[in-house]
């Protein structure tokens, strides 16, 4: 069995005009519902074996947030470029990619691939996934490159837990 969990990035900051999107920064909010949620997390779920993130500044600043609170090395965090893309393409790729060693695995996305991946992946419709939501998904596959549908296991929105 493989599980899987994929994080929106926590809420950016559009304040800043001359910054290119990839490099914009998390708002305050963003910061305290990262670890708001990782903290929930990290006391709800066994350890992720494998953290991956997009390489745009908000996503892998939510991770890095994830990584401390779960005691998982930075120096271990996965960085993929290919996940700043806003097409679940890249994030199906990434995830049937990852080392079947891995039996467990977080991600740290963006908006449209992770909606469109967790309405065609999971079992239970969800209209959109907003930032610093987490859904977890499990499949009754041992490689990752055989997953199909699988069955939504975690749903949870930094507005639950406020």
């Amino acid at each position: 069995m493989k599980t899987l969990y994929i994080v929106r990035h926590a809420k950016s900051s559009w304040e800043y005009k001359s910054v290119e999107d990839i490099d914009r920064p998390l708002k305050e909010r963003g910061i305290n519902d990262a670890h708001l949620m990782s903290n929930y997390l990290s006391e709800t779920i066994k350890k992720p074996d494998v953290f991956v993130s997009s390489s745009a500044n908000r996503a892998l600043h939510t991770a890095i947030i994830f990584c401390h609170n779960f005691g998982y090395p930075l120096s271990n965090l996965y960085i993929k470029k290919q996940l700043y893309n806003f097409s679940d393409g890249y994030l199906v790729k990434t995830i049937k990619a990852l080392d079947d060693n891995f039996d467990s695995a977080i991600i740290f996305s963006h908006d449209h691939g992770i909606n469109t991946f967790v309405n065609k992946f999971g079992d239970k419709p969800i209209a959109h996934v907003p930032t610093c939501g987490i859904i977890g998904i499990q499949f009754e596959n041992k490689h990752w490159k055989s997953i199909k549908k699988g069955k939504t296991v975690l749903i949870e929105f930094p507005k639950n837990h406020k």
